[in-house]
């Protein structure tokens, strides 16, 4: 198998995944691409015990494609979730999961609910890389925002933060996460998880991003003079992503998305701003089932302990 490859249509997607057998080889071979690793002693030698179970031969371990990955003890077949994997990646703006019920005849809106919660959960790579360049960051608030408002003391909502790479005037790629609050503590973290030391850091001059050049950045300050409309002209990328982010919020998701899986969303935001260019968006799916496999399981009981889950459909499906 090519190194990437992924179905360009639906027409060859059913044609190669509409059987368990056909989900399962290409786990199988994108999880071992140089042939089967026992995870136990690492050995190449194995024997096919049943439909997906390995058993190696120097060690007698026995091992499943999905053991250790999002696919996991799951109850649905596999066609079934590579459907989903399929029409969550194929839509331009994301699905919801009113969305993703209807098209797989799910029986309820908290299955497919909870469905897209795992995948969210493998849509960041791990060990990805760091933005580099010139990356200007900025805060801004989750939910009810006023254009233009700035995100420190806000309440009773979500403080984000946004890194935008300058990819010439353009934006390239985007990184975000949910913080406490604005301090130099927060903000610090996420520069130096999120951007390559020696980049050029830009930001107004709030007092939370002073010390950057100390841990190794170029900081660039332009300070913010309390003019709102000058926001989005001091900052223009990550104030755009900011727009889209809001845009998509209330489009795809109709605002109700809950502040505690506010992470996860903004995981799925960035998984797909970050390939909004890629040629065929077969390539996303591809993405996405590589990553699952390399996401450990997400047990059921750790999303739906929240208080939040939706028990039926929110009032605008209603």
């Amino acid at each position: 198998m090519e190194l990437e490859d992924y179905p360009r249509t639906i027409r060859e997607f059913e044609s190669r995944f509409s059987t368990e057998a056909g989900c399962r080889e290409y786990l199988v071979r994108l999880r071992w691409p140089e042939g089967f690793r026992c995870p136990k002693c690492g050995g190449e030698k194995a024997s096919l015990v049943r439909s997906s179970l390995f058993q190696c031969s120097a060690c007698r371990h026995q091992a499943s494609v999905t053991a250790g990955t999002i696919f996991q003890d799951i109850r649905a077949p596999l066609t079934m979730w590579f459907r989903a994997m399929w029409y969550v990646t194929s839509q331009k703006n994301g699905a919801s999961a009113l969305g993703v019920q209807r098209m797989l005849g799910l029986g309820s809106y908290q299955t497919a609910w909870l469905w897209l919660q795992k995948l969210r959960r493998a849509m960041v790579r791990p060990g990805r890389d760091r933005l580099a360049g010139w990356v200007e960051v900025d805060e801004t608030y989750f939910g009810g925002l006023e254009e233009g408002k700035r995100g420190r003391g806000g309440l009773n909502k979500a403080l984000i933060v946004i890194a935008a790479q300058a990819d010439g005037k353009a934006i390239g790629r985007v990184r975000m996460r949910v913080i406490e609050d604005a301090s130099a503590e927060c903000l610090h973290e996420f520069v130096q998880d999120s951007i390559e030391p020696g980049s050029t850091v830009h930001t107004d001059g709030w007092r939370g991003y002073s010390g950057l050049e100390k841990k190794g950045y170029d900081h660039e300050i332009t300070p913010f003079r309390g003019q709102l409309k000058e926001v989005s002209k001091t900052l223009p990328r990550v104030h755009r992503v900011a727009a889209l982010l809001k845009r998509w919020w209330l489009g795809t998701h109709q605002g109700a998305i809950s502040c505690q899986h506010l992470p996860y969303y903004l995981d799925e935001f960035s998984f797909r701003f970050n390939r909004r260019r890629s040629g065929n968006r077969g390539k996303l799916f591809f993405r996405l089932v590589q990553q699952a496999l390399s996401t450990e399981p997400v047990p059921y009981e750790s999303i739906t302990h929240r208080t939040d889950l939706p028990q039926r459909l929110p009032h605008h499906y209603r």
